[in-house]
């Protein structure tokens, strides 16, 4: 009988090791979102911001944005592919008015990614919500200058480049340029950033905010 028992712990744990193994990243955080969904439910038809960290930790962006309802479904860490996966959970779940995207920049350091591929990976998230969202009008955030990622700078400025002139082609869809406007005489601004150098201050979000206040749409 005991030997019965510890086969099946055995096999519990090793069923419990093969979902953890299983699941996409992030997948815990987007189920946590998802259940506060149940209990406050969003309003109808928000501004939804997706992305990374940046639009996560973005803590302001009622009080920047309240009159516009918008809502924050960024995802910590996230790359474009994981976006891109969470698209049904993060973003047309919520049948968006308006979606505003911030993704990208985490794809930068990893070593096997050229600014050619986080374009083509970026054209493949625009393209999927475009499917969904034909009439949407969309609004992307340059990738930032972030100072702690200072070596992968040509790397950030190529893919903005290609990416601003992909959108520029398309319709009902703005690139909004954040890099340039977070330089001070062209270089960076360490001050914009907490002390990982790569997550914003207030004083980095005032400046996406004012750049992005005139292409949001009101209620």
């Amino acid at each position: 009988m005991k030997k019965i028992i510890i086969l099946c712990s055995l096999i519990c744990l090793s069923v419990d090791a093969l979902l953890a193994q299983t699941k996409h990243a992030f997948w815990d955080d987007v189920q946590t979102i998802k259940a506060y969904d149940k209990i406050y439910a969003p309003a109808e038809h928000p501004i939804v911001f997706m992305g990374s960290s940046s639009i996560r930790r973005w803590t302001g962006l009622q009080q920047a944005f309240g009159k516009y309802n918008v809502l924050n479904r960024g995802v910590g860490g996230e790359v474009i592919d994981d976006a891109i996966y969470y698209l049904d959970d993060m973003v047309f779940a919520y049948k968006p008015r308006q979606v505003v995207i911030y993704v990208g920049e985490n794809d930068i350091p990893i070593a096997k990614n050229t600014a050619d591929s986080i374009v083509n990976k970026t054209v493949k998230l625009y393209t999927l919500i475009r499917e969904k969202l034909p009439d949407v009008p969309i609004v992307y955030i340059s990738l930032k200058p972030s100072p702690s990622r200072e070596k992968y700078l040509d790397k950030t400025i190529e893919a903005n480049q290609k990416i601003q002139a992909f959108l520029n082609k398309e319709k009902n869809v703005v690139f909004v340029d954040v890099y340039n406007l977070m330089l001070k005489d062209g270089k960076l601004r360490p001050e914009l950033f907490i002390e990982d150098r790569l997550h914003m201050k207030p004083e980095g979000y005032a400046i996406w905010e004012k750049a992005l206040k005139r292409y949001l749409l009101k209620p």
